[in-house]
């Protein structure tokens, strides 16, 4: 049985709380019987679902929004320090707690299985909730990305597993102690947080260091930042490698795509298994044998799970289908560091057979295009033509000369068809004046560029 509410988080109070890791902590909360309150800067479905689930939901951040009562303000690293909510609980004297302390309460007293990497976090958490629950293990889980509908990110589960995202970006990973702890990738990626590669390594050497005595590290044998990691861990943690290396412990032995799928066949302890994955793309299929071997760490017997790993059907804004219209189909791609985009644009291609693949970019920060614009522009070259937006800016300030005619530079060099879009309204009218009927539609970035799929659609309807 799961344990019940955390000391000290009875009435917290969340600071952005509709944003993607925060509202999973928050609803977990509210499902095990905290009075959650907190702001956000515009209204969602993801703060709708919140106040379905209990809690009271501030639009706008005020002081007076901020409970005298509260027992405790969650932020996360996206929190500015003059936010007037966090200035008045310094007023107050009510304690303030990362994001990751809150997951981390929440974890205390089950089996957790830690999901990190730079890319494929989200996809692999979900595989291993839906999976895990068709198994009827009622696990708790905490998902950067919604599986079906708003607010959907994370449930408080009755079984004793609870499957978690854990993000790099901050070093707040470094908050967990699972049981099993998954690494899919290590790749240089949060400009403004990490100024080298080994700084990188440090930062998952340290996660790794954190799995529990007798726990063990499931780690991609393929990537070769992981490779780098597995021979620095060498004799300080249990590892069990995946991947179609030779060397791999779990040896993925074919990827065959059929269609929109793809079945998987894998060797696992001397016996050979094959079970679909319901999404396209090879990276996919791999982030599926990371939760079948995660799985046969914890014990759960890997013929039972492998079958069950086809439940998943995907994540909003994984290469998700938004809708056809006019022979068109258009697609959502969160995708943002150019390994991910290289990645999805190979799926699309291969899923897509003669199909030509439209790209709308949106680039998400100004320190990731600085260091990566090169890379991004590159990636797009997959395309047939692709449209950049402006950089989404997230939570940085703009850096003198870093905007998306980096991205578009390098494109061009690389022979892309790509083409600068300033204003996001016009973005419907250039989609529907370039597709035509059997084309894909990508709507790529981070940032809100996600919003256009649905316009794009109701342009190439009229």
């Amino acid at each position: 049985m799961a344990p019940g509410l955390p000391a000290a988080m009875d009435r917290p109070h969340f600071i952005g709380i509709g944003g993607a890791g925060m509202s999973g902590i928050a609803k977990i909360l509210a499902q095990r019987g905290a009075k959650v309150a907190g702001s956000d800067a515009k209204e969602s479905a993801t703060v709708e679902a919140l106040r379905a689930a209990g809690a009271t939901v501030h639009i706008g951040h005020a002081a007076e929004h901020l409970a005298d009562d509260a027992s405790c303000v969650v932020v996360s690293s996206a929190i500015r320090k003059d936010n007037p909510e966090l200035a008045r609980a310094a007023e107050l004297g009510i304690p303030v707690v990362h994001r990751s302390d809150a997951l981390a309460a929440l974890m205390e007293g089950l089996r957790p299985i830690a999901v990190a990497g730079t890319h494929g976090k989200t996809t692999t958490t979900s595989m291993l909730a839906v999976s895990l629950g068709e198994l009827g293990l009622k696990p708790s889980y905490a998902i950067g990305g919604d599986l079906d509908a708003p607010g959907s990110n994370a449930l408080h589960g009755e079984g004793d597993i609870f499957v978690a995202e854990a993000d790099e970006s901050d070093r707040s990973f470094h908050t967990y102690a699972p049981e099993v702890a998954i690494v899919l990738n290590v790749e240089l990626d949060h400009h403004a947080n990490y100024a080298s590669m080994d700084e990188i390594y440090e930062s998952f050497e340290t996660f790794a260091g954190k799995i529990v005595p007798g726990g063990t590290l499931v780690i991609s044998a393929d990537h070769e930042g992981a490779r780098e990691l597995t021979r620095r861990l060498a004799g300080k943690v249990k590892t069990v490698t995946y991947g179609a290396a030779e060397d791999a412990d779990v040896r993925v032995t074919a990827v065959v795509p059929q269609g929109l799928k793809s079945e998987v066949t894998v060797l696992l302890d001397g016996q050979e298994l094959t079970f679909t994955v319901s999404v396209p793309g090879r990276h996919y299929a791999l982030n599926a044998v990371a939760a079948l071997t995660a799985g046969a760490a914890l014990g759960i017997p890997a013929a039972e799970l492998a079958p069950a790993l086809a439940a998943y059907t995907g994540v909003k804004r994984r290469l998700q289908l938004k809708g056809e219209a006019a022979g068109v189909q258009v697609i959502d791609s969160y995708a943002h560091h150019p390994t991910e985009m290289t990645a999805d644009l190979e799926a699309m291609r291969a899923a897509g057979g003669d199909s030509r693949i439209l790209v709308v970019f949106q680039p998400h920060l100004f320190s990731r295009t600085q260091e990566l614009g090169k890379e991004m522009g590159q990636a797009l070259a997959l395309a047939d033509a692709s449209v950049v937006l402006d950089i989404y800016p997230a939570r940085e300030d703009p850096i003198p000369g870093v905007t998306s005619e980096l991205i578009i530079e390098a494109a061009r060099a690389a022979g892309a068809d790509v083409t600068a879009v300033h204003d996001k309204a016009e973005i419907p009218a250039v989609i529907a004046g370039m597709a035509k009927p059997g084309d894909l539609v990508l709507t790529m970035g981070a940032g809100d560029v996600t919003d256009l799929g649905p316009l794009i659609l109701d342009r190439l309807s009229q």
